[in-house]
């Protein structure tokens, strides 16, 4: 592909990763509940579930993906199932000040797995993946190398970007000291989970 091609691409990009959306909400709650280090695994997820998507696209499967609408929609719930535990577990942790702590064993991967999960049945991951990717880049005319170079924009434009917002909520919760505080951000980050899977569960 050409400069220009890409560097529209790029931009457009970048605007629909850094809008905020359910995952960005999760993403940022995870990141104040547990930590910017424990909320990598989340993060990975979700830029994992960004490529399945645009591979997907570049290999014209949308109208598979239609057929099989009831898959979709199963991983689309079960997304959203994770999220509802996630914010379960943040509102009802301790209200202790920030300190160090070691994940669970299999959190890292449970949490990997959700990301994706979450991202495959984001209604706004779709909405750019199948309506207006298409607008940017012709999909029909892709070769295998411009392929390649559109991967190698996505996954360090949705990574930098996810991680600044994992790392500025974790700077955040790092300035707070006292119980109280910790018990309003749990509950705040446990509230914030809830609705970013009651809002892609309603959206069609």
């Amino acid at each position: 592909m050409d400069i220009s091609s890409l560097a529209l691409f790029a931009g457009v990009y970048f605007l629909a990763v850094a809008s905020p959306g359910p995952a960005i909400a999760a993403l940022v709650a995870r990141s104040l509940s547990s930590g910017f280090r424990r909320s990598l695994p989340f993060l990975a997820g979700i830029v994992m579930g960004d490529l399945v998507w645009f591979t997907l696209s570049a290999l014209g499967l949308s109208v598979l993906m239609q057929s099989f609408h009831g898959v979709f929609l199963a991983i689309k719930y079960a997304g959203c199932a994770y999220l509802l535990y996630l914010g379960y577990k943040a509102w009802t942790a301790p209200a202790e000040a920030p300190k160090p702590s070691t994940a669970a064993r299999g959190e890292g991967m449970r949490l990997f797995l959700g990301g994706i999960a979450l991202t495959l049945g984001n209604p706004k991951v779709m909405v750019f993946f199948l309506s207006i990717l298409p607008l940017v880049i012709d999909l029909d005319a892709m070769s295998a190398l411009a392929f390649v170079e559109v991967a190698a924009l996505i996954a360090p434009i949705i990574t930098g970007t996810l991680m600044a917002y994992a790392y500025a909520a974790d700077r955040a919760r790092r300035l707070v000291a006292s119980p109280r505080a910790m018990r309003w951000i749990n509950r705040a980050t446990g509230g914030v989970m809830v609705g970013a899977a009651a809002a892609i569960a309603t959206r069609s």
